[in-house]
This record gives structure tokens, sequence and C-alpha cells, in this order.
């Protein structure tokens, strides 16, 4: 699964009775209108995540993904997310700028055990790894999405580059981009009131001839749930490696 990892970080009386209607019409036909409607500090929304790969002749569940956002007065704010694809689980809290990582190769890497956390000041976004590529939170990639695919009802279809992604989008600014013009397909489906409720994207790799196909399927619920996400104890992280 090494081509997973690709893809790394480098809101007279006939008129104020009327209003209410006319607004809750808006939110249900306007996703995006909808999504900035939940986009409060202190809020956020759950997500699990199914991710499978192929190399065209085999196909197979990796692993899986669950996490939280929390949102800010800017947009996204933090995140929370532990990724089962590897021998060790590995988990990933962004507050800001700043990322704290627990697991996977890191609990073979560190060497105090007593500090399971590496910290990292190089900004947060797209942890890599078999992370969904797309920020379904951000209202700028939402409003992207809706115009560039194709909707059916309650699931817009299309296909967008990580380089159009970028322009749009903070949660992937930092990556390589050397992997600007892969592709990314996706589909999306919205509840009644407008809201994702599940988001799936797939985009291939190419390296050395040979070719994987990595796919995500996330599940979101809650959306504008009270979370609060902290960074770990500082006795329990490091800034160094090795």
């Amino acid at each position: 699964m090494k081509k997973i990892a690709i893809l790394m970080a480098a809101g007279a009386t006939v008129l104020v009775s009327a209003a209410p209607v006319q607004a809750a019409t808006q939110s249900a036909a306007d996703p995006v209108h909808a999504l900035q409607a939940k986009l409060k500090p202190g809020r956020g929304v759950y997500f699990v995540e199914k991710v499978s790969w192929s190399d065209g002749t085999d196909a197979r569940e990796y692993g899986g993904n669950k996490g939280v956002f929390q949102f800010g007065r800017k947009g996204l704010s933090g995140y929370d997310i532990t990724m089962e694809g590897g021998q060790e689980p590995e988990r990933v809290i962004g507050i800001g700028k700043t990322v704290y990582r627990s697991g996977g190769v890191l609990s073979i890497v560190l060497k105090d055990k007593k500090k399971p956390w590496y910290k990292t000041t190089t900004g947060g976004g797209y942890p890599g790894g078999a992370a969904q590529i797309i920020n379904a939170a951000e209202p700028k990639t939402l409003a992207a999405l809706l115009r560039k695919g194709k909707r059916d009802k309650n699931s817009v279809t299309g296909t967008i580059t990580v380089g159009d992604l970028k322009k749009v989008s903070p949660w992937v600014a930092r990556i390589r981009n050397q992997d600007n013009g892969v592709k990314v397909g996706y589909t999306l489906w919205l509840t009644s009131g407008g809201l994702v409720s599940r988001l799936r994207s797939t985009w291939t790799t190419t390296e050395n001839s040979e070719t994987d196909a990595v796919t995500v399927d996330s599940r979101y619920t809650k959306w504008g749930a009270k979370v609060s996400i902290k960074a770990p104890a500082p006795s329990k992280v490091t800034t160094k490696l090795f």
C-alpha cells in the first residue's frame, strides 16, 4: 500500500412572516447555504470511512478511518482522525497549523515510549495516507464539486484534479505540486436538507509503471454537533523523531 501515501502534504407583515419559509427553502435547495449554516465555532461533524484499493487485477478493503472536524470562525479549526489501515492504527490531531501524530510507523520510530505523540507546526490539513482527500466541510470545495459534477436527484458525480482542488481547498493546500495533475473522481450524496451525508472519492496513482486506485467512502453524521478537540498532554509530546 505504499502508493496510498503518494499524495502527501510537502452562514410589511406579509414579508416578515414569509422570510423563514423562504430561508428554509433556500437551505434545502442550496447545499452550500446549508453547510454554511452549520459552520459555527465549537461545532463540527463526525465521520466514518472505508478505504479500499485496486491494482487493476486485485481489489480489497484496506482499512477504515473515523474522526471529527471542528469548525472555527474562519472554517475548519481542527480535526481528530484515527486511521486503521496499517499494522498499527495511526491517530492524527490537527489544531490550527499544529499537527500531532501517534501510532503507525511512529510507534516504531519514536524512541521515547513515554512520549508517543510527535508534534509538527508545518501546517494542518490533509494528513496524507488513506485519509479522505476531499473535505466536504469546506463551502468553496463543495461549491466546486457541485459546479463540476452532474446532479441526479440527491447525488452529484464528477471529476476534479488535485490542482483544481488546491485553488479552493485549504485542506489540500500542502499536497506536493507534482501531484496537481492527479484526477479525483467523486460522488456525493445529499440529505433532504442539502447537507452532505456521504462522499466517495477515487484517485489513481502511477509510479514505476505500477498503478493503484484508492477509494475512500466517507459518511457524515451530526452536522453542527458540539465538539471539542484537544491537544495531547504536553508530557506525552515530543518534537524529535529519533
